[in-house]
């Protein structure tokens, strides 16, 4: 086949997949099967039909047995496993703050608001954990 007709393929099984059928995640693997093997052949890889199609199904089998059924666990787990907590990290401190005091400090490359939840003051310059988030503030104490 030629490489439009592979990418044709794989945009029909991700759409199909992504639109119409609830195939628990198997076109989707197929198609960007048909993807790679149709970029294969666009950047110049030279196979005969039949070598086109045994690469389609060994990376489609690879998909399968590597990735479909950990990312379909996850999908409808809810997004269990896919926490997002910043709990644990840890934040500068500019200025003491002291217990039930807030201030700001910069946190992955942004200004946030944060408060000393613990029983301890904080320096100025040390470094604080990051209990919980709460909206855009930070809850912290001395580390």
């Amino acid at each position: 086949m030629t490489w439009w007709a592979w990418l044709v393929l794989g945009a029909v099984l991700l759409g199909a997949e992504l639109f119409a059928v609830d195939a628990q995640f198997y076109l989707v693997f197929l198609g960007v099967s048909a993807a790679i093997v149709g970029l294969a052949t666009l950047f110049g890889v030279v196979m005969p039909e039949w070598a086109q199609w045994l690469a389609f199904a060994v990376v489609s089998l690879l998909f399968f047995l590597t990735f479909r059924k950990t990312l379909y666990d996850k999908m409808r787990s809810g997004g269990q496993g896919f926490e997002n907590t910043i709990a644990g990290d840890s934040v500068t401190v500019t200025d003491d703050l002291a217990p039930g005091s807030n201030a700001r400090a910069k946190y992955r490359g942004s200004e946030w608001t944060i408060r000393n939840v613990g029983d301890a003051t904080i320096g100025a310059g040390s470094r604080a954990k990051v209990v919980k988030a709460d909206g855009v503030t930070l809850h912290v104490e001395a580390e």
